[in-house]
């Protein structure tokens, strides 16, 4: 059933559903159209809030189903990613504040434990649904407790290395817990096509039937010599395997179920059934083929460019995007890449699924031989490059900021005691707006900086980003990482030419005398305007671009702290990051003695949740007003402010 689309959307059925208990009162030939319902309240929702459409376009069917068959919340549901999950918050007493979903203060845009009973696990990063899932069915196993624990995983996040480890250690379990893997196949095509033969199969092998059929064969054959026991066990799993599929998820201890229609609740609900009915435990595999954007014409057509959408037009999938005079700093970086590249032939770039979020997607265009994607594996991708720069390639890991943290052991184990000149390029650096806690690049500069000979830097607008692509191409002496966030740039004009930069320099954007404000990356702005302010007031004020976290200017940092009264770092990102740089140096020789005040501006000891990036950043206290207000706390606590105001005697400020 499809609806007209109007909005608000006219829905008659999902109108009395607020829970999972309101479900399962409707009958089952009703679930088709609340199927149709669900589809229109989310597009209208989404339209309004931006999100991810596609993904959730494509599980409604088994959103419901599974709802529908298990008992939730007591039995135990988890989204692998959780970009999918709209449909079950919608069902899940979320319906009326779907509409808030990715704002401040509203919902998440993700899977979060405090935001539901319904949502046992959070989730926002790939392929930690096997291993929770796994874990909470143990638990429950040991503590006697009878509930199915499912982890939905789509065939993209199967791609880590972390699903497999989870399944295999899930299936060589001697307890055989109740767990449940539902793969979500939407792009790989990893199964043959599904038609009715195979939904057919699927029922009847998921069915007690067959089941108990299986369980007698294996019961006879343990009465038989050891080695015929093993052939007629191989015999069955090949069999089964070669009508349908699986073999590798037999070989890891699961009972695999598919392919199945992810969208024909005929052929789902049955199987669900059989599997939560199965009298005997262990891990079950059930492979559905779904399409992204199902049902809605726009995102079948273009299940990329609407999987992460803005606000959008229902009517036509126009989407609505504020405009910019500015580029992206994704796309300055892409098309700086590019320029080097084309200069030099050793240039390669690799991403962990992510080619159009770091822009390698227009990179690769030009250079298809030289862009490797390699799928959610960060771990892969860093030893990866570093197996090409041992071998004189100049690889570009670009990796969101948040999602590299996967590959720490890695980057220093691999890379950074090796000192292979990696070049690591952290797209989504600082706040990132709607995404919220789990996907903020709050650590890099942190986590980077105690690494020995890692050089750091961070470009302070998109004409900077492109002399710093640039100058990592040319770094040949060991790691280098390369930090921007998201967003447009500051509307500054480009270089016909980029500039190698010399390595540990930062430089005085506006020179002063009383308070000098030194900033790493995009937070220049907001330092150039709290000087503003200041200097309303009388204040004189020095600001300065570090350009690199490490190795840092220290010939930069003692000139600033010797000739002001205040010195004020200002950074995007957490505790432990450029500040400390600067403190190690301003203690190791003596700066304090002076009588000069610091402060280190930082995001908070806190998980800040999703609001827009300049609503973070004040909450942080990373804006301009409170960079000013700082400032001018320190001064009032100086007891010399007083004679040097003017009228006091004192010199101009």
């Amino acid at each position: 059933m499809t609806l007209p689309v109007v909005s608000p959307p006219v829905t008659p059925l999902l109108d009395t559903v607020r829970s999972p208990a309101d479900l399962r009162q409707l009958a089952e030939s009703q679930l088709t159209d609340v199927a149709a319902e669900l589809r229109a309240e989310m597009l209208d929702a989404v339209s309004v809030t931006g999100g991810h459409l596609g993904s959730s376009l494509g599980v409604v069917e088994l959103t419901l189903a599974l709802h529908y068959v298990f008992d939730t919340p007591h039995d135990r549901l988890i989204w692998d990613v959780g970009h999918q999950a709209y449909p079950h918050k919608i069902l899940t007493e979320r319906r009326e504040r779907i509409r808030s979903l990715r704002k401040e203060g509203g919902l998440s845009g993700f899977v979060k434990r405090a935001e539901s009973e319904y949502d046992p696990f959070g989730t926002a990063h790939s392929s930690t649904s096997i291993s929770a899932a796994h874990g909470m069915a143990v638990a429950s196993s040991l503590e006697g407790v009878q509930r199915n624990c499912i982890a939905v995983i789509g065939d993209g996040a199967m791609s880590a290395g972390m699903a497999y480890e989870a399944m295999n250690n899930a299936g060589a379990s001697k307890n055989k817990e109740r767990l449940i893997v539902i793969l979500n196949d939407n792009d790989m095509s990893i199964a043959p096509p599904v038609g009715a033969v195979s939904n057919h199969l699927s029922r009847i092998v998921s069915g007690k039937p067959y089941r108990s059929l299986r369980g007698l064969g294996k019961s006879i054959a343990s009465v038989l010599p050891q080695r015929l026991e093993d052939s007629l066990r191989k015999a069955e799993e090949y069999a089964r395997g070669w009508w349908t599929g699986g073999t590798l998820f037999e070989e890891l201890g699961f009972y695999y179920v598919g392919p199945v229609d992810g969208h024909n609740l005929r052929h789902l609900l049955p199987i669900l059934r059989n599997v939560r009915d199965g009298e005997e435990h262990g891990p079950y595999l059930i492979h559905l083929v779904t399409q992204k954007g199902k049902g809605y014409p726009f995102a079948e057509e273009a299940p990329d460019k609407l999987h992460g959408v803005s606000k959008f037009d229902v009517i036509t999938g126009r989407q609505i995007k504020a405009k910019s005079n500015a580029p992206s700093y994704t796309s300055v970086f892409a098309s700086s890449l590019i320029k080097a590249a084309q200069q030099d032939e050793k240039i390669v770039a690799i991403t962990a699924a992510m080619p159009s979020g770091t822009g390698l997607s227009t990179f690769a265009e030009q250079f298809a031989d030289r862009t490797f994607d390699v799928g959610i594996a960060e771990q892969h991708a860093v030893t990866f490059a570093a197996g090409m720069a041992c071998e004189g390639l100049k690889p570009f890991v670009c990796i969101y900021s948040t999602f590299l943290q996967r590959a720490y052991d890695q980057i220093v184990h691999d890379v950074a005691i090796q000192n292979l000149p990696v070049r690591f390029v952290l797209d989504r650096a600082g706040f990132v707006g709607a995404d919220g806690q789990t996907h903020h690049g709050s650590f890099d500069l942190s986590y980077l900086g105690c690494l020995p000979g890692m050089v750091i830097m961070a470009p302070a607008d998109e004409a900077e980003l492109c002399h710093m692509v640039a100058t990592q191409a040319a770094y040949d002496a060991g790691p280098s990482a390369l930090r921007y966030p998201r967003g447009e740039g500051v509307g500054v004009e480009l270089p016909s030419q980029p500039e190698i930069l010399e390595i540990g320099k930062g430089r005085v954007v506006r020179q002063g005398k009383q308070v000098a404000l030194l900033s790493i990356g995009t937070r220049l702005q907001p330092c150039l305007r709290a000087a503003d302010m200041l200097a309303a007031q009388g204040w004189s004020v020095t600001v300065a671009d570090a350009r690199f976290a490490k190795p840092i200017d220290e010939a930069l940092v003692l000139k600033l702290a010797a000739e002001h009264r205040v010195l004020i770092t200002v950074e995007e990102n957490s505790i432990g990051g450029f500040a400390a740089q600067v403190m190690t140096v301003l203690t190791d020789n003596d700066a304090f003695a002076q009588g000069l005040k610091m402060r280190a501006l930082t995001m908070p000891d806190a998980f800040l949740d999703h609001a827009s990036q300049d609503a973070q950043n004040a909450k942080a206290g990373l804006d301009a007003q409170s960079i000013a207000d700082t400032a001018l706390r320190l001064l009032a606590n100086d007891s010399n402010e007083a004679s040097e105001r003017p009228g006091h005697g004192s010199a101009a400020r």
